[in-house]
């Protein structure tokens, strides 16, 4: 590769990295700042958490059945069976209930805000925006936000209920084990850490979900080709950044409240 190409490529990842860090520092600020578009807001939560919730639901419950049929297979060498619940509700609650949705949501809704506001760029819609006195980052781009972030928390608590309920039914009725005692090793052994560190990943995957679509759709050049272009970016960094934070959420969280 041309050493004149490397730098391009460099100096393009660099001033993507900048603009995204000043587009992203703007719309945090604009989410505690008035004026406020709450049937946007309304609007948003409508597709975000309504939309999304069957997608989150199934892939919910399936993972919660492969976990279950993996940690018993795994469990059973050592005679220990019995705290299969166990595993797989701190397991779903922890660690995958959060990723597996900010991903599932990333894949349907970070997309459909790139290429909804990339078409409205290519269409000259934002520039009219701007001429009417309408600032399109808290028009369009805060209620998106928002309503991500506060969704993404009710879907994660979805997605991790039905993990449980996806591991109970494979315990039950595939391994034929006692439904009481899952239930039991699943609720007994979750302590307040748990809990805190499924809790807190949602913000930041839904932070993370809304700005890379509203920053790849707003920044859409070159037509139609570019919304398209925009909307395949927006869906793969935000899927490496969800995976990516959570390890370094995970790092902390482990360090604040270890494991008891």
């Amino acid at each position: 590769m041309p050493s004149n190409t490397i730098d391009r490529t460099a100096k393009d990842i660099v001033f993507t990295v900048q603009e995204y860090s000043l587009f992203a520092w703007r719309a945090l600020v604009n989410l505690f700042t008035p004026p406020r578009y709450w049937p946007d807001f309304l609007v948003q939560a409508d597709i975000v958490g309504v939309g999304s919730a069957a997608i989150v639901l199934l892939s919910g419950f399936f993972t919660g059945g492969v976990l279950a049929l993996q940690s018993s297979a795994t469990l059973a060498q050592f005679g220990a069976t019995a705290v299969t619940g166990r595993f797989v509700s701190i397991t779903m609650i922890r660690e995958l209930g959060p990723v597996l949705t900010g991903i599932m949501v990333a894949g349907r809704n970070a997309s459909s805000m790139a290429s909804e506001l990339g078409s409205m760029v290519v269409t000259e819609q934002i520039d009219a925006m701007r001429a009417l006195g309408v600032d399109p980052m808290r028009k369009l781009v805060t209620p998106r936000i928002a309503s991500t972030i506060i969704m993404l928390m009710f879907l994660t608590i979805v997605a991790d209920a039905c993990g449980i309920f996806g591991g109970a039914a494979v315990t039950v009725f595939m391994n034929g084990q006692d439904a009481t005692q899952y239930f039991s090793e699943a609720y007994e052994f979750l302590h307040y850490p748990d809990i805190i560190q499924g809790m807190v990943k949602p913000l930041f995957s839904g932070y993370i979900i809304a700005s890379i679509g509203c920053f790849y759709g707003m920044r859409t050049t070159g037509g139609t080709e570019g919304v398209g272009r925009s909307t395949i970016q927006a869906v793969v960094t935000a899927s490496v950044l969800i995976i990516f934070v959570d390890f370094l959420l995970t790092q902390i969280l482990l360090t604040l409240f270890p494991p008891l």
